[in-house]
């Protein structure tokens, strides 16, 4: 079975704490996923070194259509990844 795998995302506020108004304000940002040789890390920002070590790299932000055995790799990483970063296509 295909799935889209959607990466993990953190939700953050501006860094300014000198208007408390914008402290509500937050943002979505994807975590992006690296695999090399079947280790997986999240990493907030990659470098261009690092993804281009990267054997698959899941940028966040995107969607990406895995397979089952993929799937069950994130899940197991422990990287972020739950059931609920998959929709059955």
């Amino acid at each position: 079975m295909s799935w889209v795998f959607t990466t993990p995302s953190v939700d953050e506020g501006p860094a300014t704490w000198t208007d408390r108004l914008f402290l509500r304000v937050k943002i979505t940002r994807g975590i992006t996923v690296l695999e090399s040789d079947g280790t997986y890390r999240a990493v907030r920002f990659p470098t261009q070194d690092e993804i281009a070590a990267a054997t698959t790299t899941y940028m966040g932000g995107h969607e990406y259509t895995v397979d089952d055995a993929t799937k069950a790799a994130l899940i197991a990483a422990g990287v972020g990844v739950t059931e609920a970063n998959f929709t059955a296509l």
